[in-house]
């Protein structure tokens, strides 16, 4: 396994200033710093996947209202996720990560043939980048603990439906602890 982590759309925008830790999506913020932290110090690469709209963008003609535009810190990862130099920041016009974005020729680049992903929002950012991850021939772990939506039951819905797929193994859900031991393992057997 040479693997990557993808973290999808924890931006400065999408986060009131004052954090408390009481939405779904705060939540998880200590987690995916922690997390992050540990697969740097094992040489895992970390991509934020950040969205990165125009004010007049087609997204913007349903319900959604302008957000995370172009040029501003809105579009940044989270600060709280003390992105580092290393990390790779890309910018994503659509859902997925992978939509029109340089993403898998990176990951080739990089020789990844898995990718976990977490971020927000599992049920749609989140689900997008994991089914555009398998189409793309990349085994796929989606973190569910390292994901939210705005609410518990829907992200509770999203990974129970993908738990056991019929596409597993190449599409599962897993949590983060599991990953870092799989990837631990993974990376012995490669390296002899």
């Amino acid at each position: 396994m040479k693997p990557a982590i993808i973290i999808v759309d924890m931006l400065e925008g999408g986060y009131d200033k004052v954090r408390k830790g009481e939405k779904e999506e705060e939540k998880i913020i200590p987690l995916v710093r922690d997390f992050l932290k540990k697969c740097r110090r094992a040489g895992i690469p970390v991509i934020f996947a950040c969205d990165s709209f125009l004010k007049e963008d087609f997204i913007f003609k349903g319900r959604m209202k302008p957000c995370s535009l172009r040029g501003t810190k809105d579009t940044q990862p989270l600060s709280d996720l003390e992105p580092q130099p290393e990390d790779i920041i890309l910018e994503k016009r659509r859902f997925s990560a992978f939509f029109k974005t340089d993403l898998d020729q990176t990951l080739r680049t990089m020789k990844i043939d898995t990718v976990a992903i977490g971020g927000v929002n599992t049920h749609f950012c989140v689900l997008a980048t994991a089914f555009d991850a398998v189409c793309n021939d990349f085994n796929t772990i989606i973190l569910e603990d390292l994901s939210a939506a705005y609410k518990k039951e829907i992200h509770e819905s999203c990974v129970d439906a993908y738990r056991y797929s019929a596409i597993y193994p190449i599409l599962r859900v897993m949590r983060s602890p599991e990953f870092i031991e799989e990837a631990k393992k993974g990376t012995r057997k490669a390296g002899g």
